[in-house]
This record gives structure tokens, C-alpha cells and sequence, in this order.
């Protein structure tokens, strides 16, 4: 079951040939390129111009959002009764940067205003009673809810006894019973008919912004200036960048490189970023350190981090978030190499088709980080448990294609609580029924996972050859960013490719690729690659699986192949 030395599945996608060759047609480029196009439902000009050129006039009238309109009035009569207006939001990323961002914007209108994020251990997920209790006793009469609230009914109707209003924004898929709020801006509502359905919450909290600077007559900059939050939400949330996403993710990563807030500068200086900012960035710099402050401690400071105006004191909070960042790490790989030493030792269950592991003095913020490393040694749903108070608690990560929840969910009689989606849950049980639980689940997956979801899967975009690998083609490509979900950096394959010989191993467990195909010769790098070497020395013709990126030697650029996988060719 161990990644390192498993075939991985290879999917090769494909893209209706007369569609391809309609789109080269009229756009006169490379047709690899038209391909990936018509891959991600690009198959018109006017389609290649919006996604190659993304205007902030394509961004959709907020006005169009369900209860839109309840929302501004609420804040208007806020404003005009001298209301305290308190902000709240989730410890994430994307619930840190909405607060930091309507924050800043009602401040600036409203000197009457406060924000809250509750506390992960103290509080829990969502609206938290403590909230509303700090409301209470302080007078404030109006919360907006960012990134939270819709599941929040109970709570909501609470705060309404108390004299308390909720505007709640939120992306998550309501239920059927909603809570009493003023207003609710969700365009996953049923009856909501904004025509881009994917926001994160920091999104929707944008078109709120939007519609309130319209009504008020502000300049568009009172807004626009917080994209570089916008995109680090986007970026950290993995929602797809598509429509209004990509706008707002291609202008805000604009922003982060131009003129970013005091916060995000703080945060690439301790991270050692010199490069241009990419997504990737934000979501490997940025984000671990804001959500680090949530699952080690208080995501109080990441707020604090992203609304400070002067850069020595953004530098004080992120070197917070940073040492905050470091003890998760060191968490993070205590915990997995002991999880790792309990599965390698116990014959049972390394034979299962489920990972679930259990200890009880593992750090809490970390289970769910230590779930996904376990699956990249041992490809499997995966659940990684600890104890927290008089119960445990855990979290899972599933495998591509494989409904987590739907599992989690038959094993419901041996739980106390369970949450989550196709793709990763969380769940509260007894310590008693933690050997049921696992047994449990196990009996479940083994009765419904099929072969093939067990074996690692690799999505190829398209099959190239050397010859088409210009310095125009990858210029083309760049112009694709920003790249996420559904609109992911391109994955090719070249196939029939010798070793010149001059490949080798480096730092014991990289491969620095020296390829040819039709006397064209590229270099590349496969991180974690030293035990296939053997089979690149076979002199055998080996298909080669890479994304293309450029490497910048004194002053000299060159194309160079980031390989993901390779294996011999078939005769």
C-alpha cells in the first residue's frame, strides 16, 4: 500500500477532436493548447478572450444575490441609529481574511464596530454561544457572520431574543431549516439566483462591500483594495477558479505583487518569498501560517495581522503566526512518524483497506494534516483520532473518488457527532467505541471502495512531443494562471523518451532527468524519484509524465521538465 514504490493509474483526458480543431480554427494557436480549452468548457472566442484577459466589469451586479438589498438596508439603519456593529467569522483562512476585510470597511464608515473569531477548542466551529454572549454584554445589536452561520438556526434565534440581528454570509451548503437572519447572502440557496454559485465566504463578504459602496457612493478603490485578502481566501479554500473567482483571484494576485496589505508583505518576508507571487505561494506560505494561528492557538492575531496598517507591527503578529506555524509542523511530523511506526508494525492493519489510528495525547489542530501524510504512504480512506476532554475526536481524508461521508455516515451508531463532505470529515465517539468504529468503517469501505481508488491517480491533460515545447507554447501557458481547481496547472505526457546517459541521482533521493525524444533534449527534476532510477537505466524508451516550468540560470532562461511520473514504453 506504500506510494513510493505503487504503479500509479494514469488518466489520460480527452477532448472531442472536431470541437479542438473549430477553436484552432478561429484563435490560429497551438492546438495541445486549444485542447486544454476545450477541456475546461472553453470552446469560443469570446470564451478564450474572457479567461485569457479577466475584466473587473465581468465581475456579476451583487444585486442579483438573494436578500441582497435586506443586507445593505440592515447596515444602513445601523449606521444612521449609531447601532455597534460586531463582525464575525471562522478561524480559517477564508473566515480570518472576510473578518479583516468587512472589518476594515464598516471601521471606516462606522467607528461603532468590533470583530470576534472564536476560539477552535473553547468554542467550536460556527456561531459560537460565546459569541453571542460577548454581543450581549457589549451592546452590539447587529452581527454580520462571515464564512459561518448557515447551520446556525438555533443560535441565530437565541440572538434574536437577545435583540441581536444576524446579516449572515456564508458559502456552505445550507440545510433545509435556515436560520432566522435578517438577511442571507448564499448563492448555494436554492431560490438564489447569483449566477456564479462558487464564492468562498470571503467572496460573498466582497459582493456585500460592493453593493454597500454602491448604495453609499463610494469609489470602487474602498473594495478593490482588499482582492490581495480575496485571493489568499480563494487560494486557501480550493475553490474552483473559474468565472468570478479567476477575476477576482487574477486581479487580487495582481494586488498582492503590486500594493499588498501590510499583513500579506509581513508574511512573505518571513517566508522567503522573492519570486513573483503565484497561487501556489498563498497557499503554501500564506495559509499554513494563518490557519496555524487557528489550530495552535487564537486566530484572533491573524485578523489583528491582516488589519494593521504599519509593517514593523504586521511583522510582530506574523512572526507570531510563523512560530505558531513551526510548532505545527513539529507536531504535525511527531505525530505522523509515530502514526506511520504503529501501522508498520502491525501486520492487521497494513492489510486493511482503511488507515484508522488512535493515541491519546496527539495535538488536536493537527489530526487532520496528519490524515492526508499518512495517505500519501499508505493510499486509503484515513482517519487519525485523539483525545479531547472525556471523548475523542478525530478527523478523515479520503481518496480521489471514494465519498468519505456517505462511509462516515453508516458507521453513525457507534458516534457521537460526525461532519464533513465527499472529501474530508471530522467526527466525536467514546473512547469505549473506538475498536467498533474502526471495525466498523473498515467493514464499509472493504464492502464498497472498488481496486482501482486504491492505487494513486495521475490526470493528464495531453500527450506532447519535445518538438512542440517552445519558449511561445509556455508563454501561452502562463497566460492560463491563475491555476486551482478545474483550472489546474497543465499535466503532460511524453511518450518513447530515451535517457542520454547523462541522468542522475541527486541528494540521494531526487533524479535530475537528461531525456531526448527525436533528438530534441530536455532536463527536468523528479523529487522523491531515486528508487525508479533503475528503470531509466534499462535504456529502454520510457513514457514521461511532467508540467512545464522555466529555469532562470545566470540570466539565461531555459524550459525544464517537473516530472510527476514515468514508466518503460510499451514495445
Amino acid at each position: 500500500m506504500v506510494t513510493t514504490s505503487m504503479q500509479k493509474r494514469w488518466n489520460i483526458l480527452q477532448a472531442p477532436a472536431v470541437t479542438v480543431s473549430a477553436l484552432q480554427e478561429t484563435l490560429k494557436i497551438n492546438k495541445t493548447i486549444c485542447q486544454l480549452l476545450v477541456q475546461r468548457k472553453i470552446t469560443s472566442f469570446s470564451e478564450a478572450k474572457s479567461f485569457f484577459r479577466p475584466q473587473l466589469s465581468d465581475l456579476h451586479d451583487p444585486w442579483l444575490m438573494k436578500d441582497m438589498q435586506k443586507a445593505v438596508t440592515r447596515v444602513q439603519q445601523a449606521f444612521a441609529a449609531k447601532e455597534k456593529i460586531l463582525v464575525f467569522g471562522d478561524y480559517d483562512v477564508d473566515g480570518t481574511t472576510s473578518v479583516a476585510s468587512m472589518y476594515q470597511f464598516i471601521h471606516a464608515l462606522h467607528p461603532l464596530s468590533d470583530f470576534y473569531i472564536p476560539h477552535r477548542y473553547k468554542e467550536g466551529y460556527g456561531i459560537s454561544l460565546q459569541g453571542i454572549e460577548f454581543a450581549r454584554d457589549n451592546g452590539f445589536t447587529l452581527i454580520i457572520s462571515l464564512d459561518c452561520g448557515i447551520k446556525s438556526a438555533d443560535l441565530i434565534a437565541h440572538a434574536k431574543t437577545l435583540g441581536i440581528d444576524f446579516i449572515v454570509c456564508d458559502h456552505h451548503m445550507p440545510d433545509k431549516i435556515l436560520p432566522p437572519a435578517v438577511a442571507i447572502l448564499n448563492p448555494k440557496q436554492l431560490d438564489c439566483t447569483y449566477p456564479y454559485k462558487e464564492l468562498c465566504g470571503c467572496g460573498v463578504g466582497f459582493k456585500l462591500m460592493q453593493a454597500l459602496a454602491y448604495t453609499l457612493q463610494l469609489p470602487d478603490s474602498s473594495y478593490l483594495r482588499y482582492l490581495d485578502l480575496v485571493v489568499t481566501a480563494i487560494a486557501a479554500d480550493i475553490v474552483p477558479i473559474t468565472g468570478e473567482n479567476r477575476v477576482l483571484a487574477f486581479y487580487g494576485l495582481k494586488k498582492v505583487n503590486e500594493d499588498p496589505c501590510a499583513g500579506i508583505k509581513a508574511l512573505m518576508q518571513l517566508g522567503n518569498v522573492t519570486r513573483e507571487v503565484q497561487i501556489n505561494s498563498l497557499v503554501f506560505v500564506i495559509a499554513p501560517r494563518v490557519n496555524a494561528a487557528g489550530r495552535m492557538d487564537n486566530a484572533r492575531k491573524a485578523v489583528q495581522l491582516f488589519v494593521e496598517p504599519s509593517l514593523d507591527k504586521a511583522l510582530e503578529f506574523a512572526e507570531l503566526l510563523h512560530n505558531d506555524n513551526t510548532d505545527r509542523k513539529e507536531a504535525d511530523a511527531s505525530i505522523t512518524e509515530e502514526a506511520l511506526a504503529l501501522i508498520h508494525g502491525d501486520e492487521i492493519m497494513r492489510a486493511r483497506t482503511t488507515t484508522v489510528v488512535f493515541r491519546e495525547h496527539w495535538h488536536k489542530g493537527v489530526v487532520g494534516i496528519v490524515a492526508s501524510r499518512l495517505i500519501e504512504s499508505y493510499y486509503r480512506p484515513t482517519i487519525v483520532l485523539t483525545r479531547s476532554g472525556d471523548i475523542v475526536a478525530g478527523s478523515a481524508r479520503s481518496v480521489s473518488g471514494f465519498n468519505l461521508y456517505e462511509a462516515i455516515h453508516a458507521c453513525r451508531d457507534h458516534l457521537l457527532g460526525y461532519g464533513g463532505h465527499f472529501a474530508a470529515a471530522g467526527m466525536t465517539l467514546l473512547p469505549e467505541n473506538v475498536t467498533a468504529f474502526s471495525n466498523k468503517f473498515e467493514e464499509v469501505v472493504a464492502a464498497t471502495i472498488t481496486k482501482d481508488l486504491l492505487v494513486p491517480e495521475i490526470i493528464i491533460d495531453a500527450e506532447v512531443t519535445f518538438s512542440e515545447l517552445s519558449h511561445s507554447f509556455f508563454g501561452i501557458l502562463t497566460q492560463m494562471e491563475p491555476f486551482g481547481p478545474e483550472n489546474m496547472r497543465p499535466v503532460f505526457v511524453a511518450k518513447k523518451v530515451t535517457d542520454t546517459g547523462f541522468s542522475k541521482i541527486v541528494k540521494d533521493q531526487h533524479i535530475r532527468f537528461v531525456v531526448k525524444q527525436h533528438n530534441i533534449t530536455f532536463t527536468g527534476i523528479g523529487f522523491n524519484m531515486a528508487a525508479k532510477f533503475p528503470q531509466l537505466q534499462l535504456k529502454h524508451p520510457v513514457d514521461i509524465v511532467f508540467t512545464l516550468d522555466m529555469n532562470e540560470w545566470n540570466g539565461e532562461k531555459t524550459l525544464q521538465l517537473k516530472v510527476i511520473d514515468f514508466r518503460l514504453s510499451e514495445l
